[in-house]
């Protein structure tokens, strides 16, 4: 495996459709980037879609394959490899010509690069015959971005033919990763979502995620994780089997796209600064369960210990702040994510929606409900998917006919698992309410809030089949799920230019006022506390309020934690930092209010029975 990226920074995964295609638009320039396999009829459509740019065959995996969800994986999979190839040969055959892909590919490397180095100094050869050789040093060091894939750990419903319950290998997630294992790829599976037993234990099934006779394995695991405490505990479980988690990926709690697993109040500066002062304690966690779980297989153990890359994403706006992540906590890479939907050469959105991502308000994305898996999940209000629900609503029509099913969970009224955002669910479960005998307003309060479920699963790979003229805007409503950061940025931009921000050459945001990242989630994690010791008023239970004193704590802990690193905040003036010094202050005051409202909400007896105090 090729560790050490030319890139220091990846595109994460997007929904199910926002990056299926990524890595046909940037892997050829050295960017790794993150294909969803969520919802393999999508990626199906996307295979046709393909096979006919490239002129290549396509016959159509239907469900009466066999295996039908893991070979339109494989196949997808597949396709993308050898187009990725194809476009790496084609780059290495090119001449240093200005405005060729070629030397775009050198041009967009970071200035620490090595290899960008050397391009700069062939450039400066005088010697033709010198510098023919230098140029074909430098191609043969051309590298492919990583493609890699993701799966939602949480996301393994069981399947059925003909109305029969299949073998567990046959659920969602086991498939999707079958999909993976026999493709071509050399890269990486991310799960994402903690711990799914089943599935971390299928990996044994596969070689290719064993060490092969380099030490490295073909496939290497990511581990997407939000604190220390679920790296160690998934890393081990996962080394006991003789398996390496070679990345985890630290994404923030709440300040990101997508669905959210927030921690209780720990925030990303404190779960980084864990991160960097034990690294090498979970190397060394980790390696003798490892060589022992590789030993009980009769596998031999790799000559040297295997590296484990610490990566971060959530919120990045900034090359200031990518700086300060890559340098004060020493991560390897950065994921940017949410900047990128406005991208169209990288990332799959519609023309509509990529309208209303650039006129986005921060009051336009929000912490919400939607999501069937009664999850946190980041929305637009603004997008189609949600206009379309709120008419359907209406209308007296709420729910939808949930073509897909791959949130099916709910057994209230079936046998067989539904999605709370069906038509079928929805209109069980507010029959049910409405010949209930309760209070009024919280009969609506209760209907409204089934009313908020969408069909996330399906209608997040809007935006790749109406941006690839596969289906109409009628046909399908797009949603979208950008983080916070995306009312930042006003505009569509190109390739060029976002990389060219990452990196501190252009400034996309220099006529925008912003919040640094830490202090966006930091004010999400205050919200979070507010909403949850408002339902707790009045009547909690002793788990609760020890509950809402560690959320306090942690947040609270934070706090003092940034003010005390404020001056290592090198990429930035006296007045970002005294800016980041106030909003500091303002939101710990707001913090201690929420504790001081949420104690006098009880009896006067009872409030020296609540563990909270508003100062440590």
């Amino acid at each position: 495996m090729n560790f050490k990226k030319l890139h220091s920074f990846f595109i994460p995964v997007m929904g199910t459709g926002f990056t299926i295609d990524t890595p046909l638009h940037v892997a050829k320039y050295g960017i790794s980037s993150v294909i969803s396999l969520v919802d393999d009829l999508l990626i199906e459509k996307i295979r046709k879609y393909y096979c006919s740019v490239y002129k290549k065959s396509y016959t159509p995996i239907t469900n009466q394959n066999q295996d039908p969800r893991a070979n339109r994986i494989t196949a997808y999979l597949n396709l993308v490899n050898d187009i990725v190839k194809k476009q790496i040969r084609e780059l290495r055959s090119q001449t240093f010509s200005k405005g060729s892909t070629l030397q775009k590919y050198f041009d967009l490397l970071p200035d620490t690069s090595i290899l960008k180095k050397e391009y700069h100094k062939m450039m400066r050869i005088k010697d033709p015959e010198e510098k023919d050789n230098k140029q074909e040093q430098l191609k043969r060091q051309i590298t492919a971005g990583s493609i890699d894939v993701n799966i939602m750990t949480k996301l393994d419903r069981d399947n059925y033919h003909n109305g029969v319950k299949l073998a567990s290998e046959f659920s969602d997630a086991l498939s999707a990763l079958r999909g993976f294992a026999q493709s071509d790829l050399c890269s990486g599976v991310v799960f994402s979502a903690g711990l799914n037993k089943r599935l971390y234990s299928y990996l044994e099934h596969f070689d290719d995620f064993y060490p092969t006779i380099n030490g490295f394995p073909k496939k290497h695991i990511i581990v997407k994780v939000s604190d220390y405490r679920s790296a160690l505990t998934q890393g081990k479980f996962l080394a006991r089997k003789g398996l390496w988690v070679s990345e985890f990926r630290i994404e923030s709690g709440l300040n990101c796209g997508g669905h959210a697993f927030p921690t209780k109040g720990n925030l990303l500066g404190s779960v980084l600064k864990e991160f960097k002062e034990k690294k090498n304690s979970l190397c060394d966690s980790l390696i003798s369960l490892y060589n022992a779980g590789l030993q009980k297989k009769g596998k031999k153990s790799p000559a040297t210990s295997p590296p484990i890359r610490i990566t971060v994403q959530g919120g990045i706006s900034t090359t200031a702040e990518n700086n300060f992540l890559l340098e004060h906590f020493n991560v390897d890479a950065t994921g940017w994510g949410t900047p990128f939907l406005l991208v169209p050469e990288a990332t799959s959105v519609d023309e509509t929606t990529l309208q209303r991502l650039a006129a986005a308000t921060e009051q336009d994305i929000y912490m919400s409900n939607v999501s069937p898996m009664n999850l946190i999940f980041q929305n637009l209000r603004t997008s189609p998917s949600e206009e379309a629900k709120r008419q359907r609503i209406r209308k007296g029509k709420p729910g939808t006919a949930c073509p897909k099913g791959y949130l099916s969970f709910n057994t209230e009224f079936t046998e067989r698992a539904i999605c709370t955002a069906s038509r079928q669910y929805q209109k069980k479960k507010i029959a049910e309410l409405e010949s209930a005998v309760i209070d009024p307003q919280k009969r609506q309060q209760e209907i409204e809030a089934i009313m908020e479920k969408s069909c996330i699963c399906h209608e997040l790979g809007g935006g790749a089949l109406i941006k690839h003229k596969i289906e109409t805007p009628e046909e399908i409503q797009a949603a979208i799920c950008p983080g916070p950061n995306i009312a930042y940025f006003k505009k569509t931009y190109s390739l060029a230019d976002m990389i060219g921000h990452i990196y501190g050459k252009i400034n996309l945001l220099h006529t925008v006022e912003h919040p640094n990242m830490f202090i966006t989630e930091l004010r999400l994690y205050i919200e979070a506390l507010k909403r949850i010791s408002t339902e707790c008023m009045h009547s909690v239970t002793e788990k609760e309020k020890q509950y809402i004193r560690t959320f306090y704590e942690n947040i609270h802990k934070g706090i003092e934690y940034y003010k005390g690193i404020l001056g290592s905040f090198r990429h930035v003036n006296e007045q970002y930092r005294e800016r980041m010094a106030d909003d500091l202050t303002h939101l710990k005051n707001r913090l201690e209010k929420i504790i001081i409202d949420y104690k006098s909400s009880f009896r006067p007896q009872e409030q020296a029975a609540v563990p909270v105090t508003a100062s440590l």
